[in-house]
């Protein structure tokens, strides 16, 4: 993996390597924001100074989540003064605001609770049902709101989609949970409203199934009023004269399954798909796997980004060399407040800067060569299995009640059962006999989680 800008861009401009997938127009790339970040607005801190913070760091554009539209009036020329592109982002389904004055479009889990009666996972989970009219109509009136103010260069949707009913596998100890396959308590969709939707176009309740994550038709159905939202909302955008952006899980396969979000069908401008790799992998292959799947899935004149984790260390490097490397036009960070280390700002001014160079010798677009296929094969992400040998360690330690990590003498990984997503192994260390189980999760077409647990 290349750490070091100026090998990168001088591979890029030596070899001139074309990118598999369809260039977009040059007009439709260069004026766009290489380097974002997402950025909530707190009026306790300097907004002028967040602002010359990121571009000293080489960031040129900001997804910014000001709240309202006369916010935005006033952030903006601040942003501007500091070369920042300003998006605004906006949060769509999970709506707060929505959800106060009508409780009753709020939706309902597989055990037949709304959201109004019973949390999901946190308390600003306050996710809409998106087939009642009323909630498009005041989606797409907040939207059209904030593209009339001035300055706005594009509109991006974030939680546009159902509660997850996976989360990230880093995230499960946070809640105590396993989430191996969709349980009823976490698979929402099921307000009234949708239930007679869908019995009216294929005659029967989905809740009648064995098991309804099962029903293809039932989780394309919800997929689908999800992406007709989605759609309305461009319209109303493109209306405006704006771009149409949005912030989604991290491939449109993975997040049919995790949150009934198939991203691919949306009209988008540009894409930011969250790949945050500490959430899934923890492995910065993950975003190249996440990033081939998506130059292979978008639609064809959506500009691809990534969305990477801010971060002080040199994995920061290796997530943009693996997006860019495998079909990304540019990254986005939640956040850049999170780079703050001096020598870490100043190597990635240096790379942000020999990128841009890169993208204008090359007509305006990052070209490289990748496959359309991600290798899901676990045991060759080298990565990885250091991090799952690295947790068996610490397991052995625990049970021994001490803090020495002993070398690992492994035999053969043995595959016991295949479930859905989820893939089992055996495998025993023969300095410790200890035995373990090892979990593989596959989302989509990538590995996209790992657990290990010591056999009892």
């Amino acid at each position: 993996m290349k750490k070091l800008v100026i090998a990168l861009a001088g591979i890029f401009m030596a070899m001139g390597i074309y990118s598999c997938q369809q260039p977009a127009k040059e007009s439709e790339v260069k004026e766009k924001p290489m380097f974002c970040t997402w950025y909530t607005y707190n009026p306790q801190e300097n907004f002028d100074s967040i602002c010359q913070s990121f571009s000293e760091l080489g960031i040129d554009g900001i997804v910014l989540k000001a709240g309202t539209a006369e916010n935005y009036r006033k952030l903006i020329p601040v942003a501007h003064k500091h070369g920042l592109t300003v998006y605004a982002w906006v949060w769509t389904i999970n709506n707060p605001e929505i959800a106060a004055a009508h409780p009753e479009w709020l939706s309902y889990n597989r055990d037949g609770y709304s959201i109004a009666d019973s949390m999901a996972y946190v308390e600003y989970y306050k996710f809409l049902s998106p087939i009642i009219p009323g909630v498009r109509e005041e989606i797409c009136k907040q939207v059209d709101e904030i593209c009339k103010v001035e300055g706005v260069e594009a509109i991006s949707i974030d939680y546009h989609r159902f509660v997850d009913v996976v989360l990230p596998t880093t995230i499960w100890p946070n809640y105590g949970i396993v989430q191996d396959r969709e349980y009823p308590q976490w698979d929402y969709g099921y307000h009234p409203e949708m239930i007679k939707a869908f019995k009216e176009m294929h005659g029967y309740d989905p809740r009648e199934q064995e098991d309804p994550s099962k029903d293809q038709k039932w989780l394309q159905f919800r997929c689908d009023k999800v992406s007709e939202v989605a759609n309305l909302v461009a319209e109303t955008v493109h209306k405006n004269g704006k771009l149409m952006a949005a912030s989604p899980f991290p491939t449109p396969k993975m997040s049919a399954r995790m949150v009934r979000q198939y991203w691919g069908d949306w009209n988008l401008d540009i894409v930011f798909p969250m790949v945050y790799h500490n959430f899934y992998t923890e492995d910065a292959s993950f975003v190249a796997d996440c990033t081939i799947e998506n130059a292979r899935d978008k639609k064809e004149s959506t500009t691809l980004y990534a969305g990477l984790w801010g971060s002080n260390n040199h994995e920061l490097f290796e997530s943009m060399d693996a997006a860019f490397n495998n079909g990304a036009q540019g990254v986005s960070f939640y956040t850049a407040e999170y780079i703050t280390d001096p020598a870490i700002r100043k190597q990635f001014k240096e790379y942000a800067d020999s990128l841009r160079a890169v993208r204008k010798a090359n007509g305006g677009v990052i070209k490289a060569t990748y496959p359309t296929v991600a290798d899901k094969d676990p045991f060759k992400k080298e990565g990885v299995m250091k991090l799952i040998e690295a947790r068996m360690q610490k397991l052995i330690a625990e049970a021994k009640g001490t803090e020495e990590l002993a070398p690992l003498a492994l035999g053969e990984y043995a595959k016991k059962e295949a479930e859905d997503v989820t893939v089992r192994y055996e495998v025993t260390d023969a300095n410790s006999k200890k035995s373990f189980d090892v979990y593989f999760y596959f989302y989509g077409d990538i590995l996209s989680g790992w657990n290990v647990y010591l056999e009892k």
